[in-house]
């Protein structure tokens, strides 16, 4: 599959992609753990089938410390013992969050609970962004195959210079 467009040397497609990133930028300096961040962008680029995202993201997590075994376990997250009820809670929202067409309710009120019972306002409004931003992210680059494999920890926060 080769790439249809290159999003990053379009004029109007770098001018989004710079308020698209300050947009992220807000989310990765709000109170939410930078860990819960990355697994939550990884299981929904995952999902999306996102092979760019999943690379940026599995990329970013392991330059901030994340570990392998936790990164392989993301898809598993309900069959591993590696994350925390709060990270489980946030890997549902997660889910559930992209998932979106595949149930009538969206996410679910039990799901609502446990992300409350873990996380403060602000978090939880870091993580509804998130859960939201990635979405979008996926879609833009599965849009038009960008393909994962060539991202360079960091590139992305640089692309704010």
């Amino acid at each position: 599959m080769k790439t249809r467009f290159a999003l990053f040397d379009n004029e109007i497609a770098a001018r989004f992609a710079k308020r698209f990133a300050n947009a992220g930028t807000v989310i990765h300096r709000s109170p939410l753990p930078r860990s819960t961040q990355e697994l939550v962008s990884l299981r929904a680029s995952q999902i999306n089938g996102c092979g760019w995202c999943v690379d940026m993201h599995t990329k970013e997590a392991t330059a901030a410390g994340e570990t392998a075994l936790r990164l392989n376990l993301v898809a598993a997250w309900r069959e591993s013992t590696v994350f925390t009820e709060a990270e489980q809670a946030a890997l549902a929202l997660a889910e559930e969050g992209t998932r979106l067409a595949d149930a009538h309710q969206g996410v679910s009120d039990e799901t609502w609970a446990l992300v409350r019972e873990h996380y403060d306002d602000d978090q939880v409004a870091a993580l509804v962004a998130l859960v939201a931003l990635i979405n979008a992210a996926n879609r833009l680059a599965v849009i038009v195959h960008q393909r994962g494999g060539s991202y360079e920890t960091g590139a992305f926060a640089a692309a704010l210079d």
